[in-house]
């Protein structure tokens, strides 16, 4: 073990760990979910140091070989090489300042190990003094999570095109499979399977093309702003310039916040990206639930579509196969709605300079992004790619049912084509076979309006 010292004492730690005593408190005060800080955003955290370890070196601010071991350090954590040291729990008090802690320490000792030095030697490269310097928590952790979203973001917003094309691409080649149409799950009108996967072709276009835009309000950060978005202990010029050096590293659009004070106090522009991850989970979660009906059976249900099997269904009962895909979209589009709850009350939490609850807003945003990007590749690949239909199903249940009703009354009024459909369910006679028996229209009208299969 080797022994640390802060401002509240000294605390021993692991002789070979690359973390330290901030990093060891964290670990002892906030053994709650199990769960590390997501990678995403340790990632995200790395890339804002590395700017600004470069802007202090452009700046004559640090000396060239320990901003050069910073920046260096930081390139390892960013290939992966060093993720085991990460360990703060996901949710922590502080806003998030464990988590800075826990990557100044990392890069401060690898910068120290690559100066000559040994883990702990902080004369050589200090965390606070060196790695986290010009910056707070307060700017830096929120700056990362927009990073980290961002990218998400992008993901997700490329999955949501990519499903879309496929349910395109289902729309035309079901285009002449003809079935009931249901509403409230009763009987409604006749359609075509097509058509039915045209609307969620548009519902998933809709996500696509929100989501897409969404990024905008994500692209402002208040890096620079320190404590309190003032800038207190920053120089201008490196307050202005770090910003430029984050957006070059990152290759994203991002902007330093025209009043950073209101992006370290306010936390509603997570909560309005969560907002349209949340109208996104519906979509799924409204989608796989259909599907999981159309496919039900495969003789006492729906049966109208066919997923492919992907695994033996029951332990016991032989035979059976479940819509495993869609059930596992629709769990990640519950929890993806449930997140939005937590996110919503956090961001609604903070009060006056700061919000206090931050973690939880970066731990549930990131899984949420993270759950929808892959669930719905899944989706698309697993299930909508591979599914197809039943024809003789779908013609079956719709021959037997009274919707072509709907279709009669404009020619016969409602009471009589609601006479024939009383007619057709006493006596099982399909509507067509009545009308072309009774002559009720002529029969190139009734083929028009009720086509044989």
């Amino acid at each position: 073990m080797r022994t640390e010292h802060d401002t509240l004492g000294t605390k021993d730690v692991p002789e070979d760990a690359l973390y330290g005593i901030h990093t060891q408190r964290a670990l002892e005060n906030f053994p709650v979910s199990g769960r590390c800080v997501r990678m995403e955003l340790v990632r995200a955290i790395t890339v804002v140091k590395k700017a600004c370890a470069l802007t202090h070196q452009e700046q004559g601010d640090l000396p060239a070989d320990v901003a050069g071991a910073i920046v260096a350090a930081c390139d390892e954590v960013l290939e992966g090489r060093h993720d085991g040291a990460f360990v703060t729990d996901a949710l922590q008090g502080g806003a998030g300042t464990s988590t800075n802690m826990n990557v100044n320490e990392v890069l401060a000792n690898l910068a120290i190990l690559k100066l000559g030095g040994q883990p702990g030697d902080y004369a050589r490269v200090c965390p606070l003094d060196h790695v986290n310097r010009s910056q707070s928590t307060n700017d830096v952790y929120p700056s990362a999570l927009r990073v980290a979203a961002i990218r998400l973001v992008r993901e997700l917003a490329d999955a949501l095109a990519r499903l879309q094309e496929s349910l395109q691409k289902k729309e035309q080649a079901f285009a002449e499979v003809r079935k009931l149409g249901r509403t409230q799950l009763m009987d409604a009108a006749p359609i075509t399977l097509g058509e039915e996967f045209g609307a969620y072709a548009q519902a998933v276009a809709r996500d696509r093309w929100r989501i897409y835009k969404v990024e905008e309000r994500l692209r402002q950060i208040n890096l620079g702003g320190t404590a309190v978005g003032t800038g207190a202990a920053a120089d201008r010029r490196y307050t202005f310039r770090v910003t430029e050096i984050l957006r070059d590293l990152t290759g994203l659009g991002l902007a330093r916040a025209e009043y950073p004070m209101d992006l370290t106090q306010n936390c509603d522009v997570f909560a309005e990206v969560s907002g349209l991850l949340k109208a996104c989970a519906v979509n799924l979660l409204k989608i796989s639930g259909d599907l999981r009906l159309m496919s039900s059976g495969p003789r006492g249900g729906l049966g109208e579509i066919r997923l492919q099997a992907r695994q033996v269904g029951s332990s016991i009962m032989p035979g059976k196969v479940n819509p495993v895909i869609p059930e596992c979209v629709a769990q990640c589009a519950m929890r993806t709605i449930a997140n939005d709850a937590a996110i919503t009350l956090a961001a609604a939490g903070g009060q006056l300079e700061l919000n206090a609850f931050l973690p939880l807003i970066a731990d549930a945003l990131l899984e949420s992004l993270t759950l929808l990007r892959n669930a719905v590749a899944l989706f698309r690949g697993a299930c909508v790619d591979t599914l197809e239909p039943d024809p003789d199903a779908c013609s079956r249940h719709l021959d037997a049912s009274t919707a072509s009703a709907l279709l009669l009354v404009p020619a016969l009024g409602y009471d009589a084509a609601a006479a024939l459909a009383k007619e057709s369910l006493a006596t099982g006679t399909p509507i067509r076979q009545l009308v072309l028996e009774r002559g009720l229209l002529p029969p190139e009208a009734a083929e028009r309006l009720l086509p044989a299969r």
